[in-house]
């Protein structure tokens, strides 16, 4: 395993070493050149910090902890995010906050060794203010727990504040029978003895009679009333759309939604962290959650609540929340047994009606693309992107020396496998970057008069998956 792995950062080199652990270092590289030999080590050594953080973390008042390496992304779907509060910003913290913020603008060019220390002191005098700790409710902290995990960067990470189906406070009683005269929601037809306006008890035989009305009944006439809702919806594109937001936010954030609306919209969001364990870690993924976070924390607790909170939200929001929940429901995944053809053309329509461009969301690395695929698609990818004499400068190499060069030749050329192009980046159309001086390989992976015996590696245990 690399150096540069996010348990290697997170353990430190020093500690593995301390607890038994080989390095093998490249002389030719930095650190995050090294090979942790031992990845069983690493892992125990990881979960051991990963525990010890979240015993110390319960100290908070937390109800439950779990931790791992990596969770899967969408681990926190069905869970209710706490609403948080944060700290005041005195006038002196604001003041500093402010003065270190124009500092550090002004000083963000290319300067001295120096400068970089004093931007490292304003980083962290902005953190101050920007990360300040969340506040919640101790009441709600009881019955919530948190996610501890190991961040992209190596970081101790810790998702505060989720509480399980099985841990929400229990729904009330149902209300008795209201009586005549308060001001209680009034009692559904056929739900019970029906009594007189003026609250005098009726007599036996009209209570008899009239108590309940039939099923059959009860049916044709929320029927009519079924009919005339979906007209009344039809005619009123305002009131449609806010139906339609209230039933999908009922489904992405809470876990009774699909009980608890009228309109029978479906929204699905197929989970996806089972086909890239790695994908949590990605810049997309971290800006989706915090999306996600910060609707949990403006929308209301209870879903009985959501709809009085949308009829007084302002149109922005509205649509906001709108945007967000038909985006979850997105499924652009092309899986070998499903044959959704269909889905996937259209998938390709929306991503050029909204210019989708996915180079700024995923590069090829060793990790994410040259590691999975045959040596002749590792060269067919840098022919495409670089040329035909670039090719000829990595086809000698093995097939582990050969993905580490793609990874380095290929990057910032904005190059895309065939399932990530969109119609403005055919391979047809794709500008072949030239070979510049910083494209050479490095000395010791010059000519190799031995190249021809490692030929048989060409065919990788993951090239049928990635055909």
């Amino acid at each position: 395993m690399k150096a540069g792995d996010k348990r290697a950062v997170f353990v430190g080199v020093a500690g593995y070493e301390a607890a038994g652990g080989v390095i093998l270092r490249d002389l030719f590289q930095q650190d995050h050149g090294s090979w942790l030999q031992d990845v069983a080590l690493l892992d125990r050594l990881a979960r051991e910090k990963l525990a010890e953080a979240a015993d110390a973390l319960r100290a908070e008042g937390w109800k439950w902890s779990e931790i791992a390496v990596d969770f899967p992304y969408g681990h926190t779907n069905g869970l209710r995010r706490l609403p948080a509060t944060y700290a005041p910003v005195s006038e002196e913290q604001q003041a500093r906050y402010d003065a270190a913020l124009a500092e550090y603008d002004a000083l963000s060019e290319d300067l001295p060794e120096e400068v970089d220390l004093r931007l490292a002191e304003l980083e962290k005098e902005i953190a101050a203010v920007d990360e300040r700790p969340a506040i919640y409710d101790p009441t709600e902290i009881s019955r919530a727990g948190i996610f501890v995990s190991i961040d992209y960067d190596g970081a101790l990470k810790v998702e505060r504040g989720f509480v399980r189906p099985e841990d929400e406070e229990p729904a009330g009683e149902p209300d008795a029978v209201v009586a005549a005269g308060s001001t209680g929601a009034p009692k559904r037809a056929g739900d019970g003895v029906i009594g007189s306006p003026d609250g005098d008890a009726v007599d036996h035989d009209e209570t008899e009679v009239s108590s309940k009305l039939s099923d059959r009944l009860m049916s044709e006439l929320t029927a009519h009333r079924t009919l005339a809702l979906r007209v009344a919806l039809a005619n009123d594109p305002d009131a449609a759309f806010l139906a339609a937001t209230h039933t999908l936010a009922l489904k992405i954030f809470y876990a009774s939604g699909r009980f608890d609306g009228c309109i029978e919209i479906d929204a699905k969001s197929a989970p996806l962290g089972a086909y890239t364990p790695s994908l949590a870690d990605l810049a997309t993924a971290r800006a989706n959650n915090e999306a996600q976070g910060n609707w949990q924390s403006r929308l209301p607790k209870k879903s009985d609540d959501l709809w009085d909170w949308l009829v007084k939200a302002d149109r922005e929001s509205t649509a906001g929340l709108f945007a967000f929940c038909v985006g979850q429901s997105v499924n652009a995944l092309q899986l070998p047994h499903e044959r959704r053809s269909k889905a996937l053309d259209h998938a390709d329509r929306l991503a050029e009606h909204v210019g989708l461009d996915m180079s700024a969301h995923w590069t090829p690395t060793v990790e994410s693309y040259f590691g999975k695929v045959t040596k002749a698609r590792i060269l067919a990818a840098v022919r495409e992107a670089k040329g035909e004499a670039t090719v000829q400068m990595i086809d000698h190499l093995k097939k582990s020396d050969m993905a580490i060069e793609a990874e380095r030749l290929l990057q910032g050329t904005g190059w895309l496998p065939e399932p990530l192009r969109g119609a403005s980046t055919e391979a047809d159309d794709a500008p072949i970057v030239q070979t510049e001086e910083g494209d050479a390989l490095p000395d010791f992976l010059g000519d190799d008069d031995d190249a021809a015996l490692l030929d048989a590696e060409e065919e990788e245990p993951h090239a049928t998956a990635a055909e």
